[in-house]
Protein backbone atom coordinates (compact mmCIF):
# COMPACT_ATOMS: atom_id res chain seq x y z
CA UNK A 1 0.00 0.00 0.00
CA UNK A 2 1.45 3.34 -0.51
CA UNK A 3 2.36 5.40 1.91
CA UNK A 4 0.54 9.17 2.03
CA UNK A 5 3.10 12.01 1.88
CA UNK A 6 3.47 13.84 5.74
CA UNK A 7 3.03 16.72 3.52
CA UNK A 8 -0.30 15.90 3.12
CA UNK A 9 -1.57 16.33 6.74
CA UNK A 10 0.40 20.09 7.04
CA UNK A 11 -1.89 22.71 5.96
CA UNK A 12 1.12 25.27 5.49
CA UNK A 13 1.79 26.55 2.15
CA UNK A 14 4.24 29.01 2.56
CA UNK A 15 6.16 31.10 5.19
CA UNK A 16 6.59 34.78 4.18
CA UNK A 17 7.77 38.33 5.83
CA UNK A 18 6.92 36.37 9.36
CA UNK A 19 3.53 35.52 8.34
CA UNK A 20 2.15 32.04 8.10
CA UNK A 21 0.09 31.25 4.44
CA UNK A 22 -2.02 28.33 4.64
CA UNK A 23 -3.45 26.44 2.04
CA UNK A 24 -6.93 27.62 2.06
CA UNK A 25 -5.12 31.33 1.36
CA UNK A 26 -5.92 32.46 5.26
CA UNK A 27 -3.28 33.80 7.42
CA UNK A 28 -1.67 32.79 11.17
CA UNK A 29 0.91 35.36 12.64
CA UNK A 30 2.56 33.58 16.44
CA UNK A 31 3.61 35.59 19.13
CA UNK A 32 5.86 33.91 21.51
CA UNK A 33 5.33 34.73 25.05
CA UNK A 34 7.55 34.37 28.55
CA UNK A 35 5.39 32.83 31.18
CA UNK A 36 4.63 33.84 34.60
CA UNK A 37 5.20 31.76 37.94
CA UNK A 38 2.37 32.12 40.05
CA UNK A 39 3.80 30.08 43.00
CA UNK A 40 6.23 32.96 43.34
CA UNK A 41 3.63 35.58 43.67
CA UNK A 42 1.57 36.20 46.62
CA UNK A 43 -2.33 34.89 46.81
CA UNK A 44 -3.57 38.44 46.25
CA UNK A 45 -1.26 38.83 43.15
CA UNK A 46 -1.74 35.50 42.15
CA UNK A 47 -5.92 36.64 42.08
CA UNK A 48 -4.73 39.81 40.23
CA UNK A 49 -3.32 38.40 37.49
CA UNK A 50 -5.78 35.64 36.97
CA UNK A 51 -8.26 37.96 36.90
CA UNK A 52 -5.87 40.36 34.64
CA UNK A 53 -5.85 37.25 32.10
CA UNK A 54 -9.68 37.18 32.11
CA UNK A 55 -9.87 40.93 30.83
CA UNK A 56 -7.63 40.36 28.08
CA UNK A 57 -9.14 37.28 26.61
CA UNK A 58 -12.50 38.75 27.19
CA UNK A 59 -11.43 41.98 25.36
CA UNK A 60 -10.22 40.05 21.98
CA UNK A 61 -12.68 40.82 19.08
CA UNK A 62 -11.11 38.12 17.52
CA UNK A 63 -10.25 33.78 18.06
CA UNK A 64 -6.96 32.68 19.30
CA UNK A 65 -5.38 29.87 19.90
CA UNK A 66 -2.88 28.93 22.61
CA UNK A 67 -0.22 26.70 22.37
CA UNK A 68 2.73 25.42 24.78
CA UNK A 69 6.06 23.50 23.86
CA UNK A 70 8.26 21.84 25.82
CA UNK A 71 11.67 21.08 24.89
CA UNK A 72 14.71 19.71 26.28
CA UNK A 73 17.43 22.09 27.31
CA UNK A 74 20.61 22.32 25.29
CA UNK A 75 23.02 23.34 27.79
CA UNK A 76 26.00 22.65 25.07
CA UNK A 77 26.49 26.70 23.73
CA UNK A 78 26.30 27.81 28.07
CA UNK A 79 29.07 24.56 28.74
CA UNK A 80 31.44 25.74 25.48
CA UNK A 81 31.03 29.73 26.84
CA UNK A 82 32.63 28.63 30.45
CA UNK A 83 35.06 26.67 29.49
CA UNK A 84 36.07 29.57 27.03
CA UNK A 85 35.87 31.83 30.01
CA UNK A 86 38.01 29.20 32.43
CA UNK A 87 41.29 29.89 29.68
CA UNK A 88 40.98 33.88 30.83
CA UNK A 89 41.17 32.60 34.89
CA UNK A 90 44.30 33.74 36.12
CA UNK A 91 43.72 32.45 40.14
CA UNK A 92 44.10 28.36 40.05
CA UNK A 93 41.61 28.47 42.58
CA UNK A 94 38.99 30.01 40.75
CA UNK A 95 40.16 28.01 38.09
CA UNK A 96 39.58 24.50 39.80
CA UNK A 97 36.34 25.82 41.10
CA UNK A 98 35.03 26.92 37.97
CA UNK A 99 36.03 23.41 36.21
CA UNK A 100 34.22 21.12 38.95
CA UNK A 101 31.05 23.46 38.10
CA UNK A 102 31.40 22.68 34.48
CA UNK A 103 31.80 18.91 35.29
CA UNK A 104 28.92 18.95 37.60
CA UNK A 105 26.62 20.91 35.10
CA UNK A 106 27.34 18.30 32.97
CA UNK A 107 26.55 15.73 35.14
CA UNK A 108 23.55 16.63 36.21
CA UNK A 109 22.32 17.58 32.24
CA UNK A 110 23.22 13.46 31.91
CA UNK A 111 20.86 12.38 34.64
CA UNK A 112 18.03 14.75 34.53
CA UNK A 113 15.99 15.54 31.50
CA UNK A 114 16.08 19.37 32.04
CA UNK A 115 12.79 20.88 29.95
CA UNK A 116 11.88 24.57 29.12
CA UNK A 117 8.54 25.18 28.31
CA UNK A 118 7.79 28.10 25.42
CA UNK A 119 4.01 29.85 25.61
CA UNK A 120 2.75 30.65 21.92
CA UNK A 121 -0.30 32.65 21.02
CA UNK A 122 -1.34 32.45 17.28
CA UNK A 123 -3.14 35.18 15.63
CA UNK A 124 -5.66 34.24 12.72
CA UNK A 125 -6.73 36.28 9.97
CA UNK A 126 -9.31 35.14 7.14
CA UNK A 127 -6.92 37.10 4.52
CA UNK A 128 -7.85 38.70 1.16
CA UNK A 129 -8.25 36.37 -1.37
CA UNK A 130 -4.10 35.50 -0.69
CA UNK A 131 -2.86 32.87 -3.47
CA UNK A 132 0.85 31.85 -1.90
CA UNK A 133 3.48 32.62 -4.63
CA UNK A 134 5.52 29.34 -3.72
CA UNK A 135 3.25 26.70 -5.50
CA UNK A 136 5.07 23.68 -3.42
CA UNK A 137 4.23 22.38 -0.15
CA UNK A 138 6.30 24.30 2.45
CA UNK A 139 7.87 20.85 3.77
CA UNK A 140 9.03 20.55 0.44
CA UNK A 141 11.25 23.74 0.78
CA UNK A 142 11.90 22.47 4.35
CA UNK A 143 13.76 19.87 3.24
CA UNK A 144 14.78 20.29 -0.23
CA UNK A 145 13.56 20.90 -3.43
CA UNK A 146 10.45 23.22 -3.83
CA UNK A 147 10.01 25.30 -7.35
CA UNK A 148 10.02 29.23 -5.88
CA UNK A 149 8.86 30.60 -9.20
CA UNK A 150 6.66 33.26 -8.82
CA UNK A 151 3.03 32.70 -10.31
CA UNK A 152 1.23 35.13 -12.31
CA UNK A 153 -0.37 38.37 -11.15
CA UNK A 154 2.51 38.54 -9.14
CA UNK A 155 2.37 42.72 -8.25
CA UNK A 156 -1.23 41.79 -7.51
CA UNK A 157 -0.83 38.93 -4.96
CA UNK A 158 1.79 40.91 -3.02
CA UNK A 159 -0.79 43.52 -2.84
CA UNK A 160 -3.35 41.66 -1.31
CA UNK A 161 -0.55 39.84 1.13
CA UNK A 162 -0.05 43.74 2.23
CA UNK A 163 -3.23 44.55 2.63
CA UNK A 164 -3.50 41.13 5.07
CA UNK A 165 -0.71 41.58 6.67
CA UNK A 166 -1.52 44.92 7.72
CA UNK A 167 -4.62 43.74 9.16
CA UNK A 168 -3.11 40.47 11.07
CA UNK A 169 -0.14 43.44 12.54
CA UNK A 170 -3.07 45.37 14.14
CA UNK A 171 -4.36 42.00 16.13
CA UNK A 172 -0.89 41.20 17.01
CA UNK A 173 0.07 44.91 18.33
CA UNK A 174 -3.57 44.13 20.35
CA UNK A 175 -2.39 40.94 21.61
CA UNK A 176 1.45 41.99 22.80
CA UNK A 177 -0.66 44.91 24.11
CA UNK A 178 -2.88 42.96 26.27
CA UNK A 179 0.11 40.69 27.92
CA UNK A 180 2.60 43.81 27.98
CA UNK A 181 -0.68 45.33 30.80
CA UNK A 182 0.00 41.43 32.82
CA UNK A 183 3.36 41.93 32.81
CA UNK A 184 4.46 39.90 30.26
CA UNK A 185 7.11 39.92 27.74
CA UNK A 186 6.85 38.86 24.34
CA UNK A 187 7.61 38.61 20.59
CA UNK A 188 5.88 38.20 17.35
CA UNK A 189 7.97 35.53 15.52
CA UNK A 190 9.61 35.87 12.45
CA UNK A 191 10.35 33.88 9.20
CA UNK A 192 13.04 31.91 10.55
CA UNK A 193 12.13 31.56 14.23
CA UNK A 194 8.84 30.23 12.35
CA UNK A 195 10.31 27.63 10.38
CA UNK A 196 12.62 26.25 13.40
CA UNK A 197 9.14 26.37 15.35
CA UNK A 198 7.14 23.94 12.76
CA UNK A 199 10.32 21.66 12.01
CA UNK A 200 10.66 20.80 15.29
CA UNK A 201 6.90 20.60 15.87
CA UNK A 202 6.67 18.13 12.65
CA UNK A 203 10.11 16.42 13.81
CA UNK A 204 9.41 16.04 17.69
CA UNK A 205 12.95 14.13 18.12
CA UNK A 206 14.87 17.68 17.43
CA UNK A 207 12.99 19.08 20.37
CA UNK A 208 16.04 20.77 21.82
CA UNK A 209 16.18 24.68 22.71
CA UNK A 210 19.38 26.38 23.92
CA UNK A 211 20.19 28.27 26.86
CA UNK A 212 19.46 31.92 26.94
CA UNK A 213 16.83 31.20 23.47
CA UNK A 214 14.05 33.11 25.72
CA UNK A 215 15.90 36.37 25.97
CA UNK A 216 16.44 36.68 22.26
Amino acid sequence: MAQTPSQKFVPIKEIRDGIVLLESGEMRAVVMATPINLGLKSSDEQRATIMQFQAFLNSLEFAIQIQTSSRRLDIRPYLISLEKRLEEIPEELLRIQTKEYIEFIRWFNEQYNIMTKYFYIVVPFAGIGITPIAQTNFLSGLFGGGNKKPTEGFSNEMKRFEESRSQIEQRVAVIQSGLTAMGVQSKQLETAELIELYQTTFNPGELHSSVGAMNN
